[in-house]
């Protein structure tokens, strides 16, 4: 089965409903050394294709990642990044924000840390968890002393979503690919990865109380994601919606929606002037006569 990128993407203006979008399908790999090859193949293209981002050094690349607890966001990303150059790629992961980042406006924190050109970023959760648990949390909201707060809290969230779209704009203007993925898992699916990580001593440590905690609130973060992925999701920074109750299907779909992206930019290595032609020819002949004589 081949993947074509536009299946899983959300376009521009469109209504999102979660239900009609499917958590699983059927594998694009026939076997599980299948997957393997075809992840490896993956693996080793984004390699070449990052090594032509580094050296062109127009573009930057920023790879965003939201998903429900346990929809398998650490393993895409650590094996479908697993050939990057580690020199030309970063992985930050955002938690609740300290006290110093509260002193900010709510893209302050994320914004510090995006990619140069010429490298990948990747944000395992992004500013989107400011129109997604600060949605369902109004807590949160609240602790983050906003100046001015609207009274009406659907103004609060037009504006941010107004924030985020204003600064993906701008930044792609400024030569940033931006790659959007949410991880989608059904919530059955969550139940029996969380009993899984009960059931085995190596996995204990992935497991919190407060995991279950907020599965209680399952529906009211799929009406945050639904507004969050229709609103946000334009023609040139769009979401996709990837089914992730296959871990390793979802993980080849990543590959293959962010290898698309790379390869849609037709770099090429910088060309190579005369000058610079004649110089290296110099370098060749001095090296050649410092060849060692026995």
């Amino acid at each position: 089965m081949k993947i074509y990128s536009n299946d899983f993407r959300v376009k521009e203006g469109d209504e999102v409903n979660l239900k009609k979008w499917p958590t699983i399908i059927k594998p694009v790999y026939k076997s599980k050394g299948n997957y393997k090859e075809l992840l490896e193949e993956h693996v080793t293209q984004l390699s070449s294709q990052q090594q032509l981002l580094y050296a062109s050094n127009r573009y930057a690349v920023l790879l965003i990642f939201q998903a429900m607890d346990a929809a398998g966001k650490d393993g895409a990303i650590k094996h479908v990044m697993s050939g990057v150059n580690p020199q030309g790629c970063q992985v930050f992961s955002f938690k609740h924000p300290s006290p110093a980042e509260l002193q900010h406006d709510f893209l302050w924190r994320t914004t510090r840390d995006l990619p140069e050109r010429g490298r990948i970023g990747i944000f395992n959760r992004s500013y989107y968890e400011e129109v997604l648990i600060a949605r369902v949390h109004p807590e949160i909201l609240r602790g983050e002393g906003i100046v001015d707060a609207p009274r009406d809290d659907k103004e609060i969230w037009r504006d941010r979503y107004r924030s985020i779209t204003n600064l993906e704009r701008h930044l792609r203007g400024n030569g940033t690919r931006i790659i959007k993925f949410f991880l989608h898992m059904s919530k059955d699916e969550q139940r029996k990865r969380f009993l899984q990580r009960i059931d085995e001593p190596d996995k204990n440590w992935k497991f919190s109380a407060a995991d279950i905690q907020e599965r209680k609130f399952w529906a009211n973060y799929m009406t945050a994601y639904e507004e969050c992925l229709g609103t946000t999701s334009t023609r040139d920074t769009p979401w996709y919606v990837v089914p992730a109750d296959d871990k390793q299907n979802a993980r080849l779909i990543v590959s293959k929606i962010v290898l698309d992206t790379l390869e849609e930019l037709k770099m090429k290595y910088p060309k190579t002037g005369s000058k610079h032609k004649q110089e290296l020819q110099s370098v060749r002949k001095q090296l050649e006569k410092d060849r060692d004589t026995p």
